[in-house]
């Protein structure tokens, strides 16, 4: 038998049991019709994670991309030789063998990988060999080569829009990418699949039977190479835009870290390119960075039913699925808050009065008097002296907090655009850790002291929390420093989100604390029940994660054009694909900038992209 012949034999032997890529859910199944050379694609992507081009490594792990070739016999005396053409490798052990050197003896596994398009000839121990090869090549919006190992693609963040008259024409969109095939004329097919996988290896979505489209070749792909190009293809973050009429046909639903895969009409492999943030930025290109959240559910009254949900499972479940559509909208910036299943999140009961502010809404000085309260119904009392701050009386009276047996933290708050002087809080907690029950005294008032004011910060949220305006959003109210700082984990890089059954006075569904303000509650957000209600027509935490992350309380509407499909727009509530969903590059950079590795207090961290998992085999039959 003929090497070609033994050569066709091996790869119908095989096809059938073609195991998935290590790293993907689909598989390459080289050609073996019969008087056909087999097909090969040119292995330019990247099966193991590296970064570097298959065909650049000097160590292949085996892949469907290679044509498995039986060894020689003469390869166990050492004298089986090979000559290849410049476009071909060929791997023994997964090691690329230098032209005219010898097959080692030990080889177990021996592998033809294809560099360049077109039919090409080796001979293996003089005997000849024909293969063919087509290449998959993914270029952006003005034509250029996106490197398939070395480059991503990036989420779509512009809304919906018509193709113009050419679709296979350059355009404006700096995130859609066509998708080019590049081979002999009866080796392109006329179709291909698009498959969108998760990190996991999932299949997310789908797309095919994506007709190719005549369009010239490169200039590094000579006759008789020709080429077939897809359309622009959208990378999108939901259903929503996934769906649009306009653009449904070309309109692929991905996640940040996932891959897209080209494919043939069957399913198999051909290449894949990973999906990250921007690729060109005022920073270079943005890979993935990663954010982490803790979510406590405040319940409204002590062993009261979650702020929402019927159950704590339920509830849990709920803000999981915020945290993964605000995972959805920040991918187009390569930001994501983890997988939302291993979030950390919890229901709680609203804290009792353990916290005690001096100098309340004004920040006065004192006048001199006495500060009464108790204490787990132990009676504290403290003197002021005229002139003393806020800050000086609080630890004349953390002082005798501390003489009567219990621990107590101090926590200075800005001044406030009302005050004279920042309140500062008192935080009391049994010497076990427990928090305890703060009440006035049994007789008289909290204060003597005729301008410095004493108030017990108590969290009741049967009628609503008590929330900041624009005068003291730098310190927030009494009341939300009592439930936030109650829960304090001392960890500044933690975003921390609370959930509350509602807002008093209603009009309000989520607010935040950012670092740039210099209050002593930063990168905290306070959402009710009614941002979870709006869902995507406002995406309530997806917001004002924006306003911790870019560390800016204002909006883009207030000092620029209104743009409502902006996601940090101010009031635009709109659940189609032309809703505020949309993060610009700016707002990218800004967000690295401000809270990226380098920030004062790293918010994000670099996470780099990790191989993909593959999927059960029962799955991906399922292709």
């Amino acid at each position: 038998m003929s090497l070609r012949a033994r050569a066709a034999a091996a790869l119908l032997l095989l096809a059938p049991a073609l195991a998935p890529l290590p790293t993907t859910s689909v598989a390459l199944a080289a050609r073996a019709t019969p008087g056909e050379p087999p097909l090969l694609v040119v292995d330019r992507d990247d099966d193991d994670g590296d970064r570097i081009p298959d065909g650049e490594q000097q160590l292949v792990p085996s892949a469907p991309e290679l044509l498995s070739l039986p060894v020689p016999p003469r390869a166990g005396a050492g004298t089986a030789s090979f000559e290849l053409p410049s476009g071909l490798r060929l791997l023994a052990q997964g090691k690329p063998l230098a032209q005219g050197a010898a097959i080692p003896p030990a080889t177990r596994r021996l592998e033809l990988q294809a560099l360049r398009p077109g039919r090409h000839e080796l001979r293996l121990s003089g005997e000849p060999l024909r293969v063919s090869a087509v290449e998959v090549r993914a270029l952006d919006g003005a034509g250029r080569t996106i490197d398939l190992a070395r480059s991503h693609a990036s989420f779509q963040r512009t809304p919906p829009d018509r193709l113009a008259d050419d679709p296979l024409a350059d355009l404006a969109d700096p995130d859609a990418l066509r998708f080019l095939l590049i081979g002999v004329a009866d080796d392109l097919p006329t179709t291909v699949h698009l498959l969108s996988l998760a990190p996991s290896g999932e299949v997310l979505d789908r797309l095919p039977d994506i007709p190719l489209g005549h369009v010239s070749c490169p200039a590094d792909a000579p006759p008789p190479l020709v080429c077939g190009s897809t359309r622009p293809i959208r990378v999108v973050a939901d259903d929503i835009d996934r769906n649009h009429p306009v653009v449904a046909d070309r309109s692929i639903k991905a996640r940040l870290g996932g891959a897209l895969v080209v494919a043939t009409s069957s399913g198999l492999k051909l290449q894949m390119i990973r999906i990250a943030g921007p690729r060109i930025s005022a920073l270079g290109p943005l890979e993935r960075y990663r954010a982490r959240l803790r979510m406590l559910l405040v319940r409204g009254r002590p062993g009261g039913p979650p702020p929402i949900g019927g159950t704590d499972p339920e509830a849990i479940a709920l803000v999981r699925g915020e945290v993964e559509r605000a995972n959805a909208l920040w991918g187009a910036c390569g930001i994501s808050f983890g997988p939302p299943e291993t979030l950390d999140a919890r229901v709680v009961d609203p804290p009792r009065p353990h916290l005690l502010a001096l100098g309340c809404d004004h920040g006065l000085p004192a006048s001199g008097g006495e500060i009464r309260f108790r204490v787990d119904g132990r009676e504290i009392t403290a003197r002021t002296t005229p002139g003393m701050l806020p800050l000086a009386a609080a630890r004349v009276v953390a002082s005798a907090v501390t003489a009567a047996g219990y621990v107590v933290r101090v926590s200075d708050n800005a001044a406030t655009a009302a005050s004279a002087h920042g309140a500062t809080d008192l935080l009391i907690r049994r010497q076990g850790g427990a928090l305890v029950n703060i009440e006035p005294p049994v007789s008289g008032r909290l204060s003597t002291d005729r301008t410095l004011t004493a108030c017990v910060g108590a969290v009741d949220l049967e009628d609503g929390l008590q929330h900041f305006g624009d005068i003291d959003a730098i310190a927030g109210t009494v009341e939300e420093r009592a439930l936030i700082k109650a829960y304090d984990d001392g960890d500044p890089s933690t975003i921390d989100v609370f959930m509350v059954p509602s807002f008093a006075e209603g009009g309000r569904i989520g607010e935040s604390f950012i670092y740039a303000d210099g209050g002593a509650i930063r990168n905290t957000i306070i959402e009710d029940r009614a941002g979870l209600r709006v869902d995507r027509a406002a995406f309530a935490l997806a917001h004002e994660l924006g306003h911790v992350l870019l560390d800016d309380p204002a909006h883009p509407d207030f000092y620029g054009i209104d743009t409502p499909t902006r996601l940090m727009d101010a009031d635009a509530a709109n659940p189609s694909a032309y809703g505020p969903r949309r993060l610009l590059v700016d707002e990218c950079v800004r967000a690295l900038r401000q809270s990226g590795p380098a920030a004062p207090v790293p918010l994000l961290t670099a996470w780099p992209l990790a191989p993909l998992a593959p999927l059960a085999p029962s799955t991906a039959r399922g292709l």
